[in-house]
């Protein structure tokens, strides 16, 4: 099975995509965490990624499809792949069009409202890159280190990185919703319920 979740920066994405990929055995593919990776690796590629994400701004498409053609050719994905954060536009869905089939678009939606409130109580930790909370304390809970908020996660970024949202990815639900695979998903529930209704959009009842 080949599935896309989408959503606004904040909107749980990143964990839904995660137990999917747990449930169904296949992988859990984000350009964000080869982003990250890259950056931390500090090569002339990561820089210049970082240089775009700090402001904002998403990585450009030659570099963002070719990164991501490249791990789908990976042979564990030969059964099936959870896409989160591709395609963030209509250039990227066409492309991954020609070296892929999606069988399923995972939409949730989330108010703008909601996501600043979340992103802006969000921390990391430096060492182990753990997301967590402010809620949760001041220290990464494993590492023990001083949690630190990243350069995406100030609110006028976040403001910046929804506008952005809004005007390219959102169009991207039309075009998949032409194919008849996009499932519509409240994501301002509890963890539990946002994954209970995914299941139930993939037929998914045992």
């Amino acid at each position: 099975m080949n599935i896309i979740i989408f959503g606004p920066p904040g909107s749980g994405k990143g964990t839904q995509a995660r137990l999917l990929a747990d449930r169904y055995g296949i992988p859990h593919i984000s350009p964000g965490a080869m982003f990250r990776a890259a950056m931390k690796s500090k090569t002339k590629i990561g820089l210049q990624i970082k240089d775009f994400m700090d402001k904002g701004n998403y990585v450009p498409d030659d570099i963002t499809i070719a990164m991501v053609k490249k791990r789908l050719e990976d042979v564990d994905c030969a059964e099936g792949f959870m896409i989160d954060g591709f395609p963030r536009n209509l250039p990227q869905a066409e492309a991954l069009d020609e070296f892929a089939h999606i069988d399923f678009v995972i939409v949730l939606k989330v108010s703008d409202k909601e996501v600043i409130n979340r992103l802006s109580k969000r921390r990391q930790c430096p060492k182990c890159d753990k997301i967590t909370s402010t809620e949760e304390g001041e220290k990464c809970r494993d590492c023990k280190v001083k949690l630190v908020q990243r350069d995406d996660d100030k609110p006028q970024v976040i403001k910046n990185r929804l506008l952005v949202y809004h005007d390219l990815t959102q169009p991207l639900i039309e075009y998949y919703k032409n194919k008849d695979i996009v499932r519509m998903i409240n994501g301002e529930q509890s963890e539990e319920n946002v994954f209970k209704d995914i299941l139930l959009g993939l037929g998914d009842t045992e």
